[in-house]
Parts: C-alpha cells; sequence; structure tokens
C-alpha cells in the first residue's frame, strides 16, 4: 500500500474463517518481523483469488 513517509507498507488479505481481529493479527505478526514489515492494515475478504498456476 502507498505511503507518503515510508513510499509502501505492508498490509494483509485475510480471509476469516474465525472471530479475529485486525489488532489480534497485527500483533501476531509484530512478533514475527522485523520493525519494518510489521503490517499497517489488514483488509478482511471473503476469498483469495487464483490464478490458473495456484
Amino acid at each position: 500500500q502507498k505511503h507518503e513517509e515510508a513510499g509502501e507498507v505492508p498490509v494483509a488479505f485475510v480471509v476469516k474463517s474465525s472471530e479475529i481481529s485486525e489488532q489480534e493479527i497485527k500483533e501476531f505478526v509484530a512478533k514475527q518481523v522485523i520493525f519494518y514489515k510489521k503490517i499497517h492494515r489488514v483488509y478482511f475478504v471473503d476469498a483469495i483469488p487464483k490464478s490458473p498456476s495456484g
């Protein structure tokens, strides 16, 4: 996603199958990655489109 200062920032597209919040996802990812790879926004979608190769 475009960002004024950083140029681009990570976001996540999540198929929600249970009760989980955007904050919970951000906190989980923040524990796994270095600070500049933290997710800035979570988009909940019904499905992730697949290409012919999967």
